[in-house]
């Protein structure tokens, strides 16, 4: 059917107005806004309320604005990161972006041969342990005031690592699901294509972008310059798409290169208005994906999914949360790191809804690993700001107005 524009409209207000309301509910008990934009979408999504259905036009509409919000929340963490320090901690983020890549299948692995499944099963649910959902640690790093510490780094270029990593392996179990052959060259190819890409991107954009950047003062109001920084984000999440990588390292590297740039502040405040509509969408969508019927212990056809689901959250969280002490040289808070890679989100539903598709899973296992990706999702931000560092407290003695005499204890 076609869309019909009046009620995506009321919808959209509905999405918006409940994600709003439900954010700031979470900030009043002290929990990061994403918990309630999350628990929005498992209001309105299919396993309660029913509003948000992806397979109708209003729903693909939404799913469309979600992906935008993705890569806005993506390039704004680009434009607020220091590329030097992303570099000084890249060591310890490639360790534990492989150990939380590695760790985690195994364990995961392991969980399913023991529970009696076969070899291609098994693998394909191991597969989606290795997700990390970078957008939700880093909207909850950015609130928590986390984001420039080092961990805030190292769990940032770990998951963005991890993104690339997860583009190889979605690919070779693409190809395992449709039985292809899975050869090293294969692999080779994807691999190089998703590093590739953003070396590339990084090395020529650092020539091209503040050439760019003097032209557009030149010829353009100052209000210009956020579109045109939106179009290079968009345009470079393209460009990694077409090149076989994923859309938000695009997105991230746009915000890399215009980082520092005598314009990233206009651009940082007037992409903020844009990020506002778009990225609770975002988590909205991600929270409308999951289906709480699975938590029902009374239905016994859920008793199988509720074992292999619990087994293969704790091999998530334990497999997650071991690499980040795997830098062992590494002198901060490792639990913060291990904590921030936890959370699976839609990364980990591709690779389920994979397994479904491609009848690899049945349905209960498909349901297993949406409970994993559920909880682990909902888990990682209030664990987030229980060890979070809090920010100091400046207790030094504010200046006195303008006008007003200081007050003083001396006689």
């Amino acid at each position: 059917m076609p869309l019909d524009v009046a009620s995506f409209l009321g919808l959209l207000v509905v999405v918006l107005a409940t994600a709003k309301l439900l954010g700031a509910l979470a900030r009043r008990i002290g929990q990061p806004a994403v918990l309630g934009e999350l628990l929005a979408g498992v209001l309105l999504g299919g396993s309660l309320f029913g509003l948000i259905d992806a397979n109708n036009p209003a729903g693909s509409v939404l799913h469309v604005f979600s992906e935008m919000g993705l890569a806005l929340l993506l390039f704004t963490i680009g434009l607020e990161t220091d590329l030097g320090k992303l570099l000084r901690v890249g060591g310890v983020s490639t360790v534990v972006a492989v150990v939380g890549v590695v760790l985690p299948f195994v364990l995961g692995y392991a969980v399913c041969r023991l529970m009696g499944l076969g070899n291609e099963e098994s693998i394909v649910a191991g597969a989606a342990l290795t997700a990390t959902s970078v957008g939700i640690t880093a909207r909850v790093l950015s609130d928590l005031g986390c984001l420039h510490e080092p961990e805030g780094q190292v769990i940032l270029g770990a998951a963005v690592l991890d993104d690339v990593i997860g583009l190889v392996i979605l690919t070779v179990v693409a190809a395992q699901t449709q039985g292809q052959a899975i050869t090293f060259m294969g692999v080779a190819r994807t691999t190089a294509i998703a590093f590739g890409f953003l070396l590339i991107t990084l090395v020529l954009g650092r020539l091209v972008v503040p050439l760019l950047v003097r032209i557009s003062r030149r010829v353009a109001r100052s209000d210009t310059f956020v579109l045109l920084a939106v179009m290079l984000a968009f345009a470079l999440s393209w460009l990694a798409h077409a090149c076989g990588s994923a859309v938000i390292i695009g997105a991230f590297a746009a915000g890399l290169l215009l980082a520092g740039t005598s314009v990233s502040h206009d651009i940082e405040r007037g992409v903020a208005h844009l990020s506002h509509f778009f990225v609770p969408i975002f988590f909205v969508m991600v929270g409308a994906a999951v289906d709480v019927k699975v938590f029902n212990p009374l239905d016994a056809a859920n008793g199988k999914t509720l074992l292999v689901g619990g087994l293969l959250l704790v091999a998530a969280v334990v497999g997650k949360l071991l690499a980040g002490y795997a830098p062992f040289w590494f002198r901060g808070r490792k639990s913060l790191i291990g904590v921030g890679m936890v959370p699976r989100g839609e990364v980990g539903l591709i690779f389920a809804q994979m397994g479904l598709s491609s009848h690899v899973f049945p349905v209960w296992l498909f349901s297993a690993v949406t409970l994993m990706v559920m909880v682990t999702t909902f888990l990682a931000p209030p664990m987030l700001k229980l060890i979070a560092p809090r920010p100091p407290v400046d207790r030094r003695p504010r200046p006195a107005p303008e006008g007003v005499a200081e007050l003083t204890t001396e006689p």
